[in-house]
């Protein structure tokens, strides 16, 4: 069992599009971070790579899995109209 600094909303989260990364102020001055690809996996724990912290994140996960069957049909998509050509 985990003992949480905080838990907070994604909403609250800075996303990176590059990185595809949520970020989130830590106290010690560095950011707790969640990736978008654990996110779809369910995950709930952005974790501070400085110190021993960790926040709980609050989301909807079918948000995340919605997002991530869309991008997988766009690909599926994009492969076919390649094969063709």
């Amino acid at each position: 069992m985990s003992i949480y600094h905080d838990e907070v909303e994604i909403e609250d989260f800075e996303y990176d599009e590059e990185e595809e990364m949520y970020y989130y102020p830590c106290p010690c001055g560095d950011r707790f971070q969640i990736s978008k690809d654990e996110l779809i996996e369910g995950e709930e724990v952005a974790t501070c790579p400085s110190c021993s912290l960790i926040v709980k994140v609050i989301y909807d996960p079918e948000m995340f899995k919605a997002e991530d069957d869309e991008e997988q049909l766009h690909n599926k998509l994009k492969d076919l109209s390649l094969e063709k050509n």
